[in-house]
C-alpha cells in the first residue's frame, strides 16, 4: 500500500472543514492540489472517503474509519513541539493522571505511590467528571484515569481497565460524635448523624444497599461530592462516614477519627484506565504493577 501522511493529512483537514474549497483557504493550497493528494489516498486504500453532500462532502463509513485513526495521528503530532521543548528544559518525565471525583484523595496517594518514590517525576493531576476523564483519555490528553470503578464497554473509546486493588468497607468518626450511642455496631448507626458521599460516586449505591439489607434508618447530615470536604466535616464533629479501611492509619493520623465499625462482604474496588496505545508510558507500567 502506497500512501504518505501527506496525503492523510490533506484529508484530515478536509474531514474536519467539510469542503475542498475550505481546506484549500486553510493550507493556503490550489483546491486541485488538495483533491489531488485526496485522491490518491483513497486510490491507494482503494475506498471513497467521500460523498458529494449539497455545496460540500461528507465522508463515507471508509471515511470516518480513516478519520478516527488520523485524529489519532495528528492530535498527537500537535503534542510533538511542546513534548520536545519540556523534555528539554526539565529532565524529569511528566504524567498526566485523570482523578475521578468519586475516588478519595488519600487513596489516590496510595495508588500514586510507585511513582512518587522516584525523584524524576513530574506529577500532573486533574480532577474531574468520570466520562470527561475517560474521554481525554481516548484522546491522549492524559496518560491514565484512576477510579472506583471500570471503564464502560465501548469499543470507540479504546480504553482498557485493571483492577489496582480494593478494600473493605469501614466507618469511621471523631470521638464526641461517637459518644451519643451505646449500641453496638451496626445498631448504633440508627442513632449517629451520617455523612455520605453523593450518588456519583460508585460506594455510595453498595451503602445504600447496606443500609437496606441491616435494617439501619440513616439520620443523613451531609451529602458531598468531594471525599476531602467529606472528612473535614466529620473531623468538626458534624457526623460519621464510610471509607475504605485501607486509610484507617491516614485517618487517625490526619483528622484523629476511630474505626468503630466494619461492613461485612462489601467492598470499594479502584481501577487504573488506560488507552491501548503500541508503546505505555513507563510511569503508567509502574501504577498498573505496584
Amino acid at each position: 500500500m502506497q500512501y504518505n501522511y501527506r496525503h492523510l493529512y490533506y484529508f484530515w483537514v478536509v474531514a474536519k472543514e467539510g469542503s475542498m474549497s475550505k481546506a484549500a483557504e486553510r493550507l493556503d493550497m490550489a483546491i486541485q492540489t488538495i483533491s489531488a493528494q485526496v485522491h490518491e489516498l483513497e486510490k491507494s486504500l482503494g475506498y471513497l472517503l467521500f460523498k458529494p453532500a449539497g455545496r460540500g462532502l461528507a465522508l463515507t463509513e471508509s471515511g470516518f474509519a480513516a478519520l478516527a485513526i488520523a485524529e489519532q495521528i495528528f492530535l498527537l503530532g500537535e503534542k510533538l513541539p511542546e513534548a520536545v521543548r519540556d523534555a528539554a528544559i526539565s529532565p524529569k518525565t511528566k504524567i498526566t493522571v485523570g482523578v475521578s471525583d468519586g475516588l478519595s484523595k488519600l487513596v489516590t496517594r496510595q495508588l500514586l505511590e510507585p511513582i512518587l518514590e522516584k525523584n524524576d517525576v513530574q506529577l500532573i493531576a486533574h480532577e474531574g467528571e468520570f466520562e470527561d476523564l475517560l474521554a481525554d483519555l481516548a484522546l491522549h490528553r492524559l496518560d491514565i484515569v484512576l477510579a472506583d470503578r471500570p471503564a464502560p464497554s465501548n469499543k470507540n473509546l479504546h480504553v482498557y481497565s485493571e483492577e489496582l486493588m480494593k478494600s473493605s468497607i469501614a466507618w469511621f468518626g471523631v470521638n464526641k460524635v461517637l459518644k451519643q450511642t451505646e449500641k453496638s455496631f451496626p445498631e448504633c448507626l440508627n442513632d449517629l448523624p451520617i455523612l455520605l458521599p453523593t450518588t456519583h460516586s460508585k460506594v455510595r449505591h453498595l451503602i445504600d444497599q447496606w443500609f437496606a439489607k441491616n435494617g439501619i434508618n440513616p439520620h443523613i447530615a451531609g451529602e458531598f461530592e468531594d471525599s476531602a470536604l467529606l472528612k473535614t466535616f466529620a473531623a468538626s464533629g458534624l457526623g460519621v462516614f464510610p471509607a475504605g479501611q485501607i486509610i484507617e492509619k491516614n485517618l487517625k493520623e490526619t483528622y484523629n477519627m476511630d474505626m468503630f465499625g466494619s461492613c461485612k462482604d462489601m467492598y470499594e474496588y479502584f481501577y487504573a484506565i488506560r488507552s491501548e496505545k503500541k508503546i505505555q508510558h513507563p510511569l503508567v507500567e509502574a501504577i498498573i504493577k505496584r
